[in-house]
């Protein structure tokens, strides 16, 4: 089948499972890169090696049209920032590839909150698009398993291989998997975090604050440290007794920062400080 796809680095694993399935990919659909995570030379490359057409500006109607011009009969959609129009006048099939258990987690980045509210098992999920932001019927999910200490990049990471391994059985099975698509239940929406969630209070206790850190990882949470705010990729932490008022620095050295927290001290590894395009 002819198929279009929206994608960054993250999920060049869909995109080579549909074309390892003897798909041909007419188009690629991607994003201007801002850091590692939005990162798109891969994706890119690999549009380029399949002979497939590139565009980082928004998807419009005239693309549709021109997709249906040239014979696309599936798009698949995988980490894209903005809303698609009705690609029903222009296309017979459309997925998406969501990173939560739907219907649980409909929302932008609900990873974070798989970490903050210690699920034990996640799951990509493909779904049919529609209107309704992930409310689309389902034709399948994989799932997979939480650890305890499971970090941002950690379950980032599984979500790529789920998703992988997910769009593998899709590929091989796409006209059974849609026809019987089976509606999702009500579901919750979870919204994008917000920069004050993202502030550490140095006055919770070490596990609290560490669990936070984990949960945003690269994308970073706050901190103030001496009026300056920083950007906190990575951290340790650890619990012992102190008289130490929280958020106070009590050391500094190899560009390390240690702050007291109620319980003990946070360690900042890796940091920098917040600038106008953060």
């Amino acid at each position: 089948m002819k198929f279009a796809i929206t994608a960054t680095d993250r999920y060049l694993g869909v995109f080579e499972a549909f074309v390892e399935a003897g798909w041909t990919p007419l188009k690629l659909f991607t994003i201007q890169a801002k850091d590692a995570l939005s990162s798109h030379s891969a994706v890119v490359r690999y549009a380029e090696q399949n002979n497939a057409a590139v565009q980082i500006s928004r998807m419009s109607a005239f693309d549709l049209a021109e997709l249906q011009r040239l014979g696309c009969e599936v798009l698949i959609v995988a980490s894209y920032p903005w809303k698609i129009q009705d690609w029903r006048p222009f296309l017979k099939y459309a997925v998406n590839f969501h990173p939560s258990p739907l219907p649980v987690g409909r929302g932008p980045y609900p990873i974070v909150r798989a970490i903050m509210e210690h699920w034990d098992t996640w799951a990509v999920t493909c779904h049919q698009l529609t209107d309704q932001l992930d409310s689309g019927d389902i034709l399948a999910a994989k799932k997979f398993t939480l650890q305890p200490d499971e970090c941002h990049e950690s379950i980032d990471l599984k979500t790529q291989i789920a998703a992988k391994r997910l769009a593998t059985e899709i590929a091989d099975n796409f006209m059974p998997l849609w026809e019987q698509a089976r509606p999702q239940e009500t579901g919750e929406y979870w919204k994008k975090p917000t920069v004050e969630e993202r502030v550490i209070n140095f006055q919770l206790p070490v596990e609290q604050i560490m669990l936070q850190i984990r949960a945003y990882g690269a994308n970073g949470t706050f901190a103030l440290i001496d009026n300056i705010w920083l950007n906190v990729k990575r951290a340790v932490g650890w619990i012992e007794q102190h008289q130490d008022v929280p958020s106070l620095v009590v050391h500094n050295g190899n560009r390390s920062i240690v702050v007291a927290a109620s319980d003990g001290y946070i360690g900042l590894i890796d940091y920098a400080p917040i600038t106008e395009n953060d």
